[in-house]
C-alpha cells in the first residue's frame, strides 16, 4: 500500500533542489558579484561533507564552476583584473573542495577540463591566485586518478623543478606530490637523481613542516628499489643528509617521525650495506611498535612500515621480539572499528616475524590458545553471544584452528566448539556440521594427541545431545562418525577419552530403533568371534564415570517402550552385561547406584504396585498407593538419592534375592541425566 513521504523528506528534498536552482542560476549569471558570492556558498557548503559533494555533483554544478574558471584564467582583460582574480581564486577553491579527499570529486573536476586552466594559474602574477591554483591541484594529486607526469620529457622536468624552487609552499608540496604520484619505474627514479631533484629535496628537509614532511615521501618514492639515489642521497654533503633523516626520527610530530623511518627503511633494503648499526635498527623498531598507537592516519601507515622494516630480515624480526612485538601487534588486534589499512598491516606485520623465528611463533601460538580459551568460555551456555559469534564467522575460523599443525591450538579450536554446541538448538548445531564435515571430524577422533581425541568426541556429545535431528548427525556419510567413536572404544587406553565415547553411544541410544540397534552393532557386532564387548571391561573399570556412563547407555537401549528392548536385552544377558550390571546394585559410586536402581533389569519386575502387595514391604506398600508405575519409579530414585543407606537395606537387597526374569514396562525417568559437557577452557 503506498505511502506519502514525510514531511521532513519532502522539506530536505525541496530544500535541495531550491539550493541547485538557486545556485546554478548565479554561477551562470552575467553578472560577476553574483558569480562569486554563488561560489563562496558553494564552497562553504561542501566543506568537509562527501554527501553534499556527491549531491551537488550529481546536480551538475561542477561545469558552471569550471567555466567559471575557464573563461577567466583564458583572459587578457585589464579592466577588471582585481574582479576576475577572486573569482579566480573562489573558483579553484570550490574545485579543490570538490576534490578534496574525494575521488567522485577528483573525477568530476577532471571531466569538466579544469585540469590545464589550474596549471595556467601556476604562472600567474596574483600570488593568492597561484597558491588557490596550487592547493587545487594539490587536492586532485592526492587521489591516484591524477594525471602522470612523464619525467623523462625535458619538459615537464622543468617544469616540476620550477614548482620545487618556488617560493610558494603550496607550490612546491604540489612539486612533491607529483613526484609521489608519477614517479614508478626505475627510468623516471633515474632521471630526478640526474636532475637534480634529489639535491632540492635535500634542502627542502630545512623547510616548514609541510616541506619536511613532503620532501620526506617523495624522497623514499625516488630511493625504492634505487641503489644509484641511495648512494646519491647518503653520499649527499658529506652524510650531513643521512644524519639530518636519522635525527628527523626524534621529531615531535608522530608524521615526521613515520616518513622518517619510511626513507630509513628504503635505504636499509635498498642497499644492505647502509644502516647496519643495531643502535639505529632496535631504534626503528621501538619508534613504528610505538607509531602504532596513533589514533589517525599515522597510526594506520605504522604497521604496514614495520612490515617492511622486517621482511626477511631475521637480526630485525629477533630484535622485534625482544621489543614484545607479537604481543603488542595481538593487543591492537583485539580493538573495535580498526581500519582496513591498519587491520591489514597489523596482520602482515604479524606474519613477517613470525616467519623465521620459532620462538615468535611459538609465541603467537601462545596468543591464540589464550584467544580459543576466551572464545570457549563466552560462548558457554549465552544464546545471544552464541549467535553472534556465529554471525561473525566464528565457526569458519574456529574450523579451521581445528586442523593447525600446532596441537595445542588444535586442542582449544575443539574445545571452544565443544562449547559451542553447549544446549545449542538444532540449527546452530547443524551449520557447525556443515562447517566441519563428517570426515574432518571422523578424522580428528583420531588425532594422534589423546586430549584432542578426547575434546573431539566430547563435541559430538554435545552435538548428539537433544532432538532426533541431533542425533542423526553420527550417520552422515555412511555412519562413519559412529564407527569411528566405535574403533576409538575398542583401540583406545585413556579413561577420558573412553567416558566421552560412551556417553556419544549413550545419547545416540536415546534415540529410535534405527539408532539403539546402530549402538547394539558397536557394542556387540554380528558375527563376532567370541570377543568379550568392551562395555563389559567398562563396567568392571575403577573410574566411576566410565561406569555411569556405560550403565546410561544400557538405560537408553532397554527402554521399555522401544519395540526392539526385549530383543536387545536378550543380546545383552547372553553377553554377560546383565549379569554384571546386576552385580553393581552397591557400586560404590552413587551415580552408578542411582542409574542401577532405575534398570528394569535389577529392580522393575518389582515395582509394580501389585507385586509390592504381595510381599511383605510395609515401608514400601504407602508408595504405591495412587501412584502409576513410573511415578513409584521416580519416587524410589528421589529416595535413594536423599537416603541410600534406608533404601539399600530395605528395599533393594531383598529385591535381588527374587530371580524373576519377567519383563515390565520401564519408566522414563523425563529422560537421561544431562549428557552435555559444560567445561570451561582453563587459563595458562
Amino acid at each position: 500500500m503506498p505511502t506519502a513521504a514525510s514531511p521532513s523528506v519532502s522539506a530536505s528534498a525541496s530544500s535541495t533542489s531550491g539550493t541547485h536552482s538557486d545556485l546554478l542560476t548565479r554561477l551562470t549569471s552575467p553578472d560577476s558579484d553574483v558569480q562569486l558570492k554563488a561560489l563562496r556558498e558553494l564552497k562553504n557548503r561542501i566543506i568537509g561533507n562527501r554527501t553534499k559533494k556527491l549531491s551537488f555533483i550529481k546536480l551538475g554544478l561542477v561545469p558552471p564552476v569550471a567555466a567559471i574558471l575557464a573563461s577567466r584564467a583564458q583572459s587578457q582583460s585589464q579592466s577588471q583584473a582585481h574582479r576576475d582574480n577572486n573569482l579566480l581564486v573562489q573558483s579553484a577553491a570550490a574545485l579543490g573542495s570538490f576534490a578534496c579527499g574525494f575521488d567522485a570529486g577528483v573525477q568530476a573536476v577532471l571531466d569538466a577540463g579544469v585540469f590545464p586552466n589550474l596549471l595556467l594559474l601556476l604562472s600567474h602574477p596574483d600570488a593568492k591566485v597561484v597558491d588557490s591554483g596550487a592547493r587545487s591541484l594539490r587536492m586532485i594529486y592526492q587521489s591516484k586518478l591524477a594525471p602522470k607526469c612523464d619525467f623523462i620529457q625535458e619538459k615537464n622536468m622543468e617544469f616540476l623543478l620550477s614548482l620545487l624552487n618556488s617560493e610558494n609552499e603550496n607550490v612546491t608540496g604540489l612539486g612533491t606530490s607529483i613526484i609521489i604520484r608519477s614517479c614508478e619505474t626505475t627510468a623516471e627514479q633515474k632521471a630526478l637523481c640526474h636532475s637534480g631533484v634529489v639535491k632540492k629535496l635535500i634542502s627542502l628537509l630545512e623547510g616548514s613542516l609541510s616541506q619536511r614532511d613532503n620532501s620526506l615521501e617523495s624522497l623514499a618514492t625516488i630511493m625504492k628499489n634505487n641503489v644509484e639515489a641511495v648512494t646519491e642521497f647518503v653520499g649527499s654533503e658529506n652524510g650531513r643528509a643521512l644524519s639530518s633523516l636519522i635525527e628527523l626520527t626524534n621529531d615531535r610530530y608522530p608524521r615526521t617521525r613515520l616518513l622518517a623511518s619510511m626513507c630509513l627503511i628504503v635505504i636499509r633494503n635498498s642497499s644492505s650495506c647502509y644502516l647496519q648499526d643495531i643502535g639505529i635498527k632496535t631504534k626503528l623498531v621501538q619508534l613504528l611498535l610505538e607509531l602504532h598507537d596513533d589514533p589517525g592516519q599515522v597510526g594506520d601507515e605504522a604497521p604496514s612500515a614495520f612490515s617492511s622494516l622486517i621482511s626477511e630480515k631475521l637480526d630485525l624480526q629477533k630484535l622485534a621480539f625482544e621489543a614484545n612485538a607479537v604481543d603488542k601487534l595481538y593487543n591492537h588486534l583485539q580493538k573495535s572499528l580498526l581500519h582496513p589499512k591498519r587491520f591489514e598491516g597489523i596482520l602482515l606485520a604479524l606474519a613477517d616475524v613470525c616467519s623465521k623465528l620459532e620462538s615468535c611463533r611459538s609465541r603467537f601460538l601462545s596468543l591464540q590458545v589464550a584467544a580459543l580459551g576466551a572464545i570457549g568460555n563466552v560462548v558457554v551456555d549465552f544464546t545471544m553471544r552464541r549467535s553472534l559469534f556465529v554471525l561473525c564467522g566464528g565457526v569458519k575460523q574456529l574450523v579451521q584452528l581445528s586442523r593447525s599443525m600446532d596441537s595445542t591450538v588444535r586442542l582449544n579450536a575443539i574445545w571452544a566448539l565443544r562449547n559451542l554446541t553447549f544446549l545449542a538448538d538444532n540449527a546452530c548445531k547443524q551449520e557447525i556440521f556443515m562447517e566441519l564435515t563428517a570426515s574432518s571430524l571422523a578424522s580428528v577422533i583420531c588425532d594422534p594427541e589423546p586430549f584432542v581425541q578426547e575434546q573431539a568426541l566430547a563435541l559430538i556429545r554435545n552435538l548428539v545431545d537433544g532432538c532426533m535431528k541431533s542425533v542423526e548427525l553420527v550417520f552422515a556419510e555412511d555412519g562413519m562418525l559412529l564407527d569411528a567413536v566405535g574403533r576409538q572404544l575398542q583401540n583406545a587406553s585413556k579413561d577420558e577419552i573412553l567416558i566421552q565415547g560412551m556417553y556419544v553411544l549413550s545419547n545416540v541410544a536415546s534415540g529410535n530403533e534405527f539408532h539403539k540397534e546402530a549402538v547394539m552393532q558397536q557394542l556387540i557386532p554380528q558375527g563376532d568371534n567370541g570377543t568379550q564387548s568392551f562395555i563389559l571391561k567398562f563396567l568392571r573399570s575403577n573410574e566411576n564415570q566410565l561406569r555411569t556412563a556405560s550403565v546410561w547407555a544400557i538405560v537408553n537401549l532397554t527402554f521399555p517402550s522401544s519395540p526392539g528392548a526385549f530383543s536387545r536385552l536378550v543380546k545383552l544377558h547372553n553377553a554377560g552385561i546383565v549379569s554384571q550390571v546386576k552385580s553393581m546394585v552397591n557400586d560404590p559410586c552413587l551415580d552408578v547406584k542411582v542409574v542401577i536402581l532405575s534398570l528394569k533389569l535389577v529392580i522393575y519386575p518389582f515395582l509394580q504396585p501389585s507385586v509390592i502387595a504381595q510381599h511383605d514391604f510395609p515401608t514400601l506398600r504407602p508408595l504405591a498407593k495412587n501412584r502409576s508405575n513410573d511415578e513409584v519409579a521416580l519416587v524410589l530414585t528421589s529416595l535413594y538419592i536423599q537416603r541410600p543407606s534406608w533404601l539399600a537395606t530395605t528395599w533393594c537387597n531383598t529385591l535381588l534375592s527374587f530371580q524373576s526374569e519377567r519383563c515390565g514396562s520401564f519408566a522414563n525417568f523425563g529422560g537421561t541425566p544431562n549428557q552435555l559437557c559444560k567445561l570451561s577452557v582453563p587459563s595458562d
